[in-house]
């Protein structure tokens, strides 16, 4: 089979007794139809527009050859190196392709000027430029265009010959790619971006990067008919009841994904977008939390609200039934995994009485920078600066201590029993990948789960979640001030400057929820990042 899950446990007894109520009415039949009404009268209008994923496989299977011709072309003119500019979706889901394949993509989902500049300085000479946005008016997707645009120019290569396009059809950037001559992938305008893995979205970059995106095309297919039939083996069905959180008597809306010797590469930080953006909303949701198999929420007690979901592979499956009783354990190919946890959260909307493909609250954090562009205020002083780790807070009792444990401990005592920490590290991490271990730490001296995120890729996947999901979250930024620095062509401002207006809007939109947020920035980051893990143990 090319898609297996296992339950046991509050899982188990959590699928018997919802499953049954979905095949009664048919659920699996109704969403393959794209029956509108699933989600209430509310989200049909929005869902009329979002279900074109459904025939994804089908829609994309001219893009194979079209794609396969397309990276010949590239590399018989020595162009071998495929960049990325996406943000979401547009950018998850070739990065777990890829990265499963052992695929060469250079993703680049961000606005902090050293990871673009080291994106420009990889080789432009062989250089492509996928650039990925619905919308096509992304602000980090248009800087980054812009800023190859350029760099391609001063080189003397035509960027109409290096710069492919995939975006809807009549978009900003569908314009103004025809207009420029780019290469353009027009995708199918009724599939929201994280449902988009299927799509050109997902396909054209993973293709041109050499990716076999005709297996994963087939992968998904061979899943198609078992999704469609309203059986209580039906594996949509049982996932989504299983993590639904329902059908006992504890509460587990945090979703700890585990990835313990599967051979797909990353698939948990897609789920993350898939699952938080689709549910978090009307102060309600389920947060996913990527985990490691040592993490504190899989090795120590795992908390009474954390579901934990853990990817194998065949082999182990018994073994892990055997000695990790509770967990659900799910195996399968790379396109079966997607189109499976596609077909389970759009189940798992209709669960919670939640509109799975709308994001109420991922504007308000844009239009906050936007409006800090605009303006470009100077920035608030810190509260205190110890060991060059700059602290500001959004309520002062946070830092009456003056210390940076001391504002830790203080953020961790505002967590309630059902409550989570979110780390969102808007810095160069291919300078700082180390922060990622941040993420370990603060889960075991808070005691609670805690997220970890990429800033500002995360403000397009979780930062739904935060604004919209129940208000549990506290919220530790990190930032870093740096002499490097890198102009927008064609733009009053810099990508310094964008990402600190990110950074700094989106924690005023948390403060205006209620939510407590400290920022601590790293004025030198060597030693600052030492006195931070030891602050944060």
């Amino acid at each position: 089979m090319s898609f297996e899950i296992h339950v046991s446990g509050a899982p188990k007894a959590a699928v018997e007794q919802i499953v049954p109520g979905l095949v009664a009415e048919m659920i699996a039949t109704a969403l393959t139809a794209a029956d509108t009404s699933l989600w209430g009268a509310e989200a049909e209008a929005e869902a009329s527009i979002r279900l074109g994923w459904l025939q994804a496989v089908s829609i994309s299977r001219p893009l194979v050859a079209e794609i396969a011709e397309l990276r010949a072309g590239l590399q018989a003119r020595g162009v071998d190196r495929v960049v990325l500019a996406g943000m979401g979706g547009s950018s998850l889901a070739p990065e777990v392709i890829t990265a499963t394949a052992g695929a060469p993509l250079t993703v680049l989902d961000s606005t902090v000027p050293g990871q673009v500049l080291a994106a420009l300085d990889g080789g432009l000479e062989r250089t492509v430029l996928v650039v990925s946005s619905k919308s096509g008016s992304t602000v980090e997707t248009d800087a980054v265009r812009r800023a190859f645009e350029a760099a391609f120019s001063d080189l003397g290569i035509d960027p109409a010959e290096r710069i492919i396009a995939v975006t809807d059809p009549g978009s900003e950037l569908d314009t103004l790619a025809h207009d420029a001559g780019y290469r353009v992938f027009l995708a199918d305008p009724n599939v929201g971006g994280r449902y988009s893995a299927l799509t050109a979205f997902g396909l054209v970059p993973a293709g041109l990067a050499g990716a076999p995106i005709g297996e994963l095309l087939d992968e998904a297919e061979a899943m198609l008919l078992e999704l469609a039939i309203d059986s209580a083996s039906n594996p949509a069905l049982v996932l989504a009841a299983a993590i639904s959180g329902g059908g006992t008597d504890v509460r587990r809306d945090k979703l700890g994904l585990v990835t313990d010797g599967t051979h797909i590469v990353g698939l948990p930080d897609w789920i993350e977008q898939l699952i938080a953006e689709s549910t978090g909303k009307h102060g309600g949701g389920i947060l996913p939390v990527v985990l490691l198999p040592v993490s504190p929420e899989v090795q120590e007690q795992t908390p009474a609200d954390m579901q934990i979901v853990r990817f194998v592979d065949d082999a182990v499956h018994f073994r892990m039934l055997e000695q990790n009783p509770g967990e659900i354990l799910v195996s399968g190919t790379l396109g079966a995994q997607f189109i499976v946890w596609e077909y389970a959260t759009a189940i798992l909307g209709r669960l919670l009485g939640i509109n799975p493909f709308d994001q109420p609250d991922v504007e308000s954090a844009k239009a906050a920078a936007r409006g800090l562009l605009d303006a470009r205020p100077e920035q608030t002083p810190p509260a205190f600066v110890e060991d060059g780790i700059e602290v500001r807070v959004s309520d002062p009792a946070l830092a009456a201590s003056g210390t940076v444990a001391g504002v830790l401990d203080a953020l961790w005592a505002r967590l309630g029993h059902d409550g989570y920490v979110s780390v969102q590290a808007y810095v160069d991490r291919t300078e700082l990948p180390q922060l990622a271990g941040l993420r370990e730490m603060v889960a075991a001296d808070s005691g609670r789960p805690t997220t970890f995120g990429w800033g500002p890729r995360f403000l397009h996947s979780t930062g739904q979640y935060h604004k919209g999901g129940p208000p549990q979250g506290v919220f530790l930024q990190i930032t870093e001030r740096s002499d490097v620095d890198l102009e927008i062509p064609g733009r009053p401002y810099t990508f310094a400057q964008v990402v600190e207006a990110q950074a700094a809007g989106d924690a005023a939109v948390l403060a205006q929820h209620g939510r407590p947020v400290v920022t601590l920035t790293l004025t030198e980051a060597g030693a600052e990042v030492l006195a931070l893990f030891e602050a944060a143990q």
